[in-house]
């Protein structure tokens, strides 16, 4: 399934946070968003995912306007990983998981045998099917993150959209979590704070620099070391990963001036 944003500006408080941003992900294609602190990577995911309405501009699924679908026709569409997406109450892993499945739940809401085997699917494809009886409060970091995702897997959307989904995570967690994600075939925008990851994993990036995309394209085109000097502050060097010939980079303090 195709996103595509378009002309799309947020407003907070009164306050505009993203201007006029367009982009689009294609089918089964992740797309990083990249971009200092407050630079409005959260802004306009959230935007994407509902939590907000935008001021001006759309969120078209396959040409759909997502704001125009009821609140179960997106979700049966499109899971978010917002950047804190736990829970309070300390259910058991397989119930965190089994919430994906009320968008598909008519009636009673109970699930069904279905839905049962779906939720299982999806732990197992995360490898988290030996945490289902585990209280979700009592894991670690990398474990959670498993568990949301087999929650936004088990929802069986055609989108993908997740906050910071490396946050918090060690580097062995973070190179597991987004291979789950390219993995799932899934068509995929993420907010992601490392640029290596970020470069490796994604085909596409965004950068964005005061609510404004200021450069677009592979990662190769775009992880200039003019571009981090301007959009992050910092001189960066570039060398090439030696097994994936992905661009990396180095980064110091840019020179005094």
């Amino acid at each position: 399934m195709r996103l595509d944003i378009t002309g799309l500006s947020v407003a907070v408080a009164g306050r505009r946070l993203v201007h006029d941003v367009t982009l689009t992900a294609g089918s089964g294609r992740l797309v990083g968003l990249v971009g200092p602190n407050g630079s409005g990577k959260s802004t306009l995911l959230r935007c994407v995912y509902r939590a907000l309405r935008p001021a001006a501009g759309s969120v078209l699924l396959d040409g759909a306007d997502l704001h125009a679908l009821t609140a179960r026709e997106s979700a049966t569409l499109l899971a978010a990983l917002p950047q804190e997406a736990g829970t309070d109450f300390d259910f058991t892993a397989a119930e965190v998981v089994a919430m994906g499945r009320l968008p598909h739940q008519r009636g009673s809401g109970r699930p069904s045998a279905a839905d049962r085997e779906i939720c299982a699917r999806a732990l197992a494809r995360v490898g988290a099917d030996h945490l289902a009886d585990r209280g979700f409060l009592g894991l670690s970091g990398g474990e959670k993150q498993r568990v949301l995702i087999a929650r936004a897997l088990a929802q069986e959307p055609r989108v993908l959209v997740l906050d910071e989904p490396t946050n918090h995570l060690d580097i062995a967690q973070q190179l597991e979590v987004l291979a789950l994600v390219r993995e799932s075939n899934l068509t995929v925008l993420t907010a992601l704070h490392d640029l290596n990851l970020a470069a490796v994993h994604c085909d596409e990036l965004h950068v964005l620099s005061a609510g404004r995309i200021v450069a677009s394209g592979p990662p190769h085109d775009v992880l200039t070391a003019e571009l981090l000097a301007k959009v992050f502050g910092v001189r960066a060097h570039r060398v090439q990963h030696p097994e994936t010939g992905a661009v990396q980079l180095l980064f110091d303090r840019l020179p005094a001036s």
